[in-house]
Parts: C-alpha cells; structure tokens; sequence
C-alpha cells in the first residue's frame, strides 16, 4: 500500500484555479483504478493548523493498492502523470504550478477517515523501524467545541515550529475549521515521540481532547518516508 501526498503551489493571484480544482478533480481521482482512497484538501498558512487558509496552496492524498510489490526505486522513478492522472498533470503544468511529491508506507494506524480504515489493517512494525517518518493526525472537531480546539492551536504550533528534528510540517483539511489534518515530517522516530510524548505543551492538549471529547472522529497513522520530490 502506498499513500501520496502531492502539495500544489499555484502562482500569485491564481489562487482561484486551486478552489476549481477541488470541483475538477474528483471524476479523475473516482475513475482512477489504482485509487483506493483520496481527499483533495486546502491548506493552512505557517505550516499546520491555521485558522487562516493559504488560497495559493492545496493538497491532494492518495492511497493505492495496487502498488504493494513496487520497490522503492520504482516508485521514485515513476512518471509524475502516472501518479494522479493525465488530466490533472496537465492542468498543473498548465498553470505552471509547483508541486511537491510526498511518497510515503503506512506502518501504523489507527482511527478512520470518513468512517473509513483507509490504510487498511496494518501490523504494528513501528518499534523495529529506524528511519525517516510522516505522521499523519486528522480529525473532525465538534462544532461544539470548535471554540476550545482554535484556542489552543497556537500553543501547539509554536512548540512543533521548534520541534528538534522536525523537517517539515503541513496543515491540510477538507473542510474550513472542522476537518482538519497536519502531516510532519521528522529525522527518526525517537525525535517524533519527543514531541508527542514528552513536550509538556502539548500532552496537556491532548488530556483536553480527550476530557472534554472534542473530535466525533478521528485517525493517527505513521509512515516510511520513501521520497520527496
């Protein structure tokens, strides 16, 4: 199983060809035979969570079964309109967009996306894994609770920016302030959990999710970071 994370930059005041794509893009996306999930997304400014959205970046995942016996060179060198279809390759260079390509291995999940076990039944083969990983954490908020959840967003942000070993962090959803996802990007796993596990900050947010119940959904899924391109 492969997930593919494709970032897409559109140039300045063009921002509104992201908006159309998010409409264009679902028949190719549903007709695409080796998809066996995906969400076109917006995203967040600074890199995560954000309450403001970025109308020039948007993101399209992917997961695909069809790939499971692909090696990982393979999978580096295959053609970028292979990967989300011919059509949308071609709206993306027409409008000279610029794309970044995350090519990732589910290792671990738990959780469901729209009621859905997306990346399947995985083994747990985290714990013997030693190199670079994604974590993927989304969820929708509660409208209830969308107060709470915005207000401690910034705390958790200025902690992750300043992360060790933290490469790169995303902020993605489907929908404006309920539906929401961050995917990072750190050197090793021990740094991962330095953060989650460790960062006073951000372990007391959590506490609060889960006494104050504010997710009617939610998933946690970690990765092998194969590429990114």
């Amino acid at each position: 199983m492969i997930c593919i994370v494709t970032i897409v930059r559109y140039p300045k005041y063009l921002g509104i060809l992201g908006v159309l794509s998010m409409a264009l893009f679902h028949l190719p996306l549903m007709m695409n035979r080796k998809i066996s999930f995906y969400k076109l997304m917006g995203c967040g400014k600074n890199g995560t969570f954000d309450i403001h959205p970025d109308w020039r970046q948007w993101a399209m995942l992917t997961v695909s079964n069809v790939q499971l016996g692909i090696s990982n060179r393979e999978l580096k060198n295959e053609k970028q309109e292979t990967r989300n279809g011919t059509f949308i390759h071609f709206y993306l260079k027409l409008f000279n967009c610029k794309t970044q390509t995350i090519i990732l291995k589910p290792i671990s999940s738990h959780g469901t996306w729209d009621g859905k076990k997306c990346f399947g039944n995985l083994p747990n083969i985290e714990n013997n894994f030693t190199g670079k990983i994604a974590v993927l954490t989304r969820a929708t908020i509660r409208l209830s609770k969308l107060k709470p959840f915005w207000k401690n967003v910034p705390i958790v942000n200025a902690q992750m920016q300043d992360a060790k070993g933290l490469q790169s962090s995303y902020g993605i959803g489907e929908i404006p302030f309920v539906k929401q996802a961050t995917l990072t990007i750190w050197d090793n796993i021990d740094a991962m959990k330095n953060f989650a596990y460790k960062m006073k900050e951000h372990q007391t947010v959590i506490a609060k999710t889960r006494k104050e119940n504010w997710y009617s959904e939610e998933m946690f899924t970690r990765f092998e970071v194969i590429e990114v391109c």
